[in-house]
């Protein structure tokens, strides 16, 4: 038998999603094994006050098998 367990994170890019997602499970496996995958539950972006995006930011939510 198997357990599964569901984090929270937020991760960042200045480049886009896919970057910030990348980003947050990149960091997130140096500390968390066997993750199995992950939702975007929401996407943010920071802009410049001319309305250019200057970030990217995701909330991820991580699933992973507990050993």
């Amino acid at each position: 038998m198997s357990i599964a367990k569901v984090i929270e994170l937020n991760a960042a890019s200045s480049v886009g999603v896919e970057d910030a997602v990348k980003n947050g499970l990149k960091k997130c496996s140096e500390s968390v094994k066997n993750i199995q995958g992950a939702w975007v539950s929401d996407i943010k972006v920071v802009t410049s006050p001319d309305g250019n995006v200057t970030e990217w930011r995701v909330n991820l939510r991580v699933t992973f098998v507990v050993e």
